[in-house]
């Protein structure tokens, strides 16, 4: 289980980071919190979004994507295999 704490936030930021992606906390309308633009590889998050919401947005985002596990180094491999075994309701915001 992954806690919904900044720790987290910060590890799932890094591993995204090492896959490949940046990871943009950005002001925006936008209704789920969160924004994927897969072409250029970028996930936005609503800076006003509480922490907890983000953590739950990017273990979604992780479910969703296909990472490339050659990039990671064997920390984060094991943190992936990890939110990839985490079940995650989203907050309603």
């Amino acid at each position: 289980m992954i806690k919904l704490t900044q720790h987290s936030l910060d590890k799932l930021e890094e591993l995204l980071v090492m896959a490949g992606y940046t990871v943009r906390n950005e002001r925006g309308n936008f209704k789920s919190g969160s924004c994927l633009v897969e072409s250029s590889n970028v996930i936005v998050l609503n800076k006003f979004a509480p922490v907890e919401a983000k953590v739950a947005y990017l273990i979604e985002a992780i479910h969703n994507l296909e990472l490339d596990e050659n990039l990671l180094d064997e920390k984060n491999l094991k943190y992936l295999h990890l939110v990839k075994m985490t079940d995650i309701d989203l907050p309603a915001l």
